[in-house]
């Protein structure tokens, strides 16, 4: 696999976890601190060029998202933060077990509590502070209602899978050719049986 696009600025250089997974299209910049058991997607960006950027024990940063921060401040997801595929993070902090959705922007200073959940494409202003297990949603983001035990546990099922995915990237991935066919009876991946939130709720 491609060698990792890690960049030292200032004499400071980010930090990896060994059993961390940072995808080689990702790119790393200064201060940035990447913890155990943690997930970085393909083409994320984690600019440490001016603030701290930290990724506590077993958060994800999914596909295309950025990190970065004003000089003198922390970025932090926290333990088992789960940022969804093209999410944009700026000087805030998600606290432990929380969700961020896809496309969602979370500004400076913002707070967004301890296994809350942010909907996809929603726009957190600066310092608003998002209770503990709650959903917000919207331009600009507002408080809907509180989470169910099930929805919080099926945030909790997810992080779980993209914490093994992380251990499946360090053990299984590696560059190769394309095939110039399908095979017959070509095999599928197996994970554990996580569906979209809106198909558990049928049931």
């Amino acid at each position: 696999m491609n060698t990792l696009r890690v960049y030292a600025i200032d004499g400071i250089v980010p930090v990896v976890d060994p059993t961390a997974f940072v995808h080689p299209t990702a790119v790393l910049i200064g201060d940035v601190i990447v913890g155990p058991g943690c997930y970085v997607g393909p083409c994320a960006s984690l600019r440490g060029d001016f603030g701290r950027l930290i990724l506590e024990r077993g958060a994800n940063l999914q596909d295309t998202c950025v990190m970065h921060g004003f000089p003198g401040t922390d970025t932090v997801v926290g333990e088992d933060g789960h940022i969804g595929h093209g999410a944009v993070l700026h000087g805030c902090r998600v606290e432990r077990n929380a969700l961020v959705g896809m496309n969602a922007v979370i500004m400076d200073n913002a707070l967004i509590g301890e296994s809350a959940m942010i909907a996809a494409c929603a726009f957190v202003k600066a310092g608003v502070e998002i209770p503990p297990r709650s959903l917000a949603a919207g331009i600009p983001a507002r408080v809907i209602r509180l989470l169910s035990d099930e929805e919080r546990a099926w945030k909790v099922e997810g992080t779980h899978t993209y914490q093994d995915l992380a251990r499946r990237c360090l053990t299984t991935m590696v560059e190769c050719e394309p095939l110039r066919a399908a095979e017959p009876d070509r095999p599928r991946i197996h994970i554990p049986d996580v569906i979209p939130l809106v198909e558990l709720k049928k049931r």
